[in-house]
């Protein structure tokens, strides 16, 4: 589908191109058709349209649904939307690399109540001696 018309007024030809070549280039092989959105008004030359098909031609996904709705081709229409994607990726991520850090702090801090567990009564030994022998 190439693009014509004002801005806010859009129209659109419905032409074959060579598949190195964009429709905004101006250059095509040949115009089957027209469509107006505003109107909903098709054109469509359907004998070069199947003609283009069957020598290898591929319609856009746009062109394709319209000719599937039009029941020139049999085939399902492709969907032309999109594919959800999720709001905010990135604070997802960062929300788990907040939990993965806390994680990590969490971790070493199990373990460091029992190393430190350890010492503290050595130390606390080492002061009853001390306390013992300046009493002795």
């Amino acid at each position: 589908m190439q693009r014509t018309g004002r801005i806010n007024t859009p129209s659109y030809r419905i032409v074959v191109l060579e598949h190195a070549s964009s429709p905004k280039a101006g250059k095509y092989v040949e115009k089957v058709g027209t469509y107006d959105p505003k109107s909903k008004q098709r054109v469509l030359d359907v004998e070069r349209i199947k003609y283009w098909i069957s020598v290898g031609a591929q319609p856009s996904a746009t062109v394709h649904n319209m000719l599937v709705s039009l029941k020139i081709i049999d085939a399902k229409k492709i969907n032309v939307l999109p594919k959800f994607k999720e709001p905010a990726p990135a604070v997802e991520d960062s929300g788990e690399a907040k939990k993965e850090e806390v994680a990590a702090e969490a971790a070493p801090a199990a373990e460091a109540p029992a190393e430190a567990a350890a010492p503290v009564e050595e130390v606390a030994v080492v002061e009853e001696t001390k306390e013992e022998t300046p009493a002795a």
